[in-house]
């Protein structure tokens, strides 16, 4: 058996963000409209290893105000783990490969996590 990240199995040290601060690390989250386009969305960023890795949540009903309109529609999230340093190159790549015109592009610092599963995601944004 692999030794594996702590989300998948490994063991759950704790410890801060590798730098010791929130920026080491980012959560970044996004939405589209089909399981299809999350899914390529998310392969696309880790092959181009600007995540570590992106989870696709189960569709979610959005309610939100589109060009003077209120509109309500069944998305999927997709949540990408990456270092802070390949923030940029993230957007930029979600940025390209999204087929909405205002995609939502979220950042969240991570505070703390374990070592063994931080520094996985710092080599496979490296």
């Amino acid at each position: 058996m692999r030794d594996e990240p702590a989300e998948h199995g490994g063991r759950p040290e704790s410890a801060a963000a590798a730098d010791g601060g929130p920026a080491g690390f980012l959560t970044v989250m996004t939405t589209t409209d089909s399981a299809e386009k999350a899914e390529a969305l998310a392969r696309g960023a880790v092959e181009a290893r600007v995540a570590a890795c992106a989870q696709i949540s189960a569709p979610v009903t959005s309610v939100y105000r589109w060009e003077q309109a209120i509109e309500t529609a069944q998305e999927w999230q997709v949540l990408f783990k990456t270092a802070a340093a390949r923030y940029e190159a993230l957007e930029t790549y979600l940025v390209a490969a999204h087929d909405y015109d205002t995609p939502e592009i979220i950042a969240t610092p991570v505070t703390r996590g374990g070592a063994g599963y931080l520094a996985w995601v710092a080599e496979e944004t490296s």
